[in-house]
């Protein structure tokens, strides 16, 4: 490839002494190879850290840090990306594998575009197309959501990254989902129609705390109806807000029908700062 700028693809780990090493060599198998590989441990309790600086020895490619105190899933993202010194970003967690040809195949298509910020795996086309923020937005919204994707199957440039500020750390699981909104207001998305990586299954992801996500959903999306210049009217806009509201109900009953916790339940209404109004006007749509 002629136009072969530095990638900075950030891994953050935390106890996943099962799947790291696996992660670590998908990466460095790339066919692409200019890239630095960024591993940030969230001081694990297991072997997590002596394997990430095992391969930081032998190619120098790797970057290891050990952070010394516990952040979270998401400042932990948002502090590997400031140890970044590439052109371009993008994530590989430490459970899951790079495909060899994934940065090639997307350095080839985002390097023919000045203007390019940000991209993400579309799984409903077979060919690579831009939209403009407004137009996707308005397509998430109101006819198939898609903006959902995690930071593993998102591709972007660094400094736009940085402008827009980082992801935020409030919604926990969700906070991906909020971040992707905000992208949209700000600049046109590339949808490329392959997959980035292999997704591994297993238990200790964060994609099975539906506690998290019951009321983190709900708390997103009403804030970002309220904060970001999303293109909507506000007629649009108060429907959203009521859809919202109707959302959440139906699935804090749904998780207490399941669940039959009734404490946990509890807790997540107040943790979405529900209140006894909004829920009667969701049940009776009004």
């Amino acid at each position: 490839m002629n136009n072969t700028p530095l990638v900075s693809i950030l891994m953050t780990a935390y106890n996943r002494e099962s799947y790291l090493a696996e992660a670590i060599e998908s990466v460095l198998k790339s066919t692409y190879y200019n890239f630095e590989l960024i591993i940030v441990d969230d001081c694990s309790k297991d072997n997590t850290s002596n394997i990430a600086k095992s391969f930081a020895m032998k190619d120098d490619r790797v970057l290891f840090i050990q952070n010394e105190k516990n952040l979270g899933d998401y400042p932990n993202r948002n502090n590997a990306a400031s140890y970044a010194r590439g052109e371009y970003m993008t994530y590989v967690d430490s459970d899951d594998m790079l495909y060899p040809d994934t940065i090639e195949k997307i350095i080839r298509i985002v390097s023919k575009d000045e203007d390019f910020n940000f991209a993400m795996y579309w799984p409903h086309s077979d060919e690579h197309f831009v939209l403009k923020g407004e137009e996707a937005l308005k397509i998430h919204f109101f006819e198939k959501q898609f903006l959902y994707i995690g930071p593993g199957g998102t591709f972007m440039r660094r400094t736009f990254f940085e402008k827009v500020g980082k992801y935020p750390e409030l919604y926990g699981p969700a906070n991906d989902m909020y971040f992707n909104l905000k992208i949209c207001c700000h600049s046109s998305i590339h949808l490329m129609p392959f997959e980035f990586f292999y997704y591994r299954r297993h238990e200790g992801q964060e994609i099975n705390n539906h506690f998290g996500y019951l009321y983190q959903n709900f708390n997103y999306m009403r804030d970002a109806l309220k904060e970001l210049p999303l293109p909507f009217t506000l007629q649009q806009k108060k429907w959203l807000i009521k859809k919202n509201k109707r959302r959440f109900t139906y699935n804090l009953f749904n998780y207490f029908w399941n669940s039959k916790n009734f404490r946990k339940t509890k807790e997540a209404y107040l943790k979405a700062n529900f209140n006894f109004i909004y829920l009667i006007q969701s049940i009776f749509q009004f």
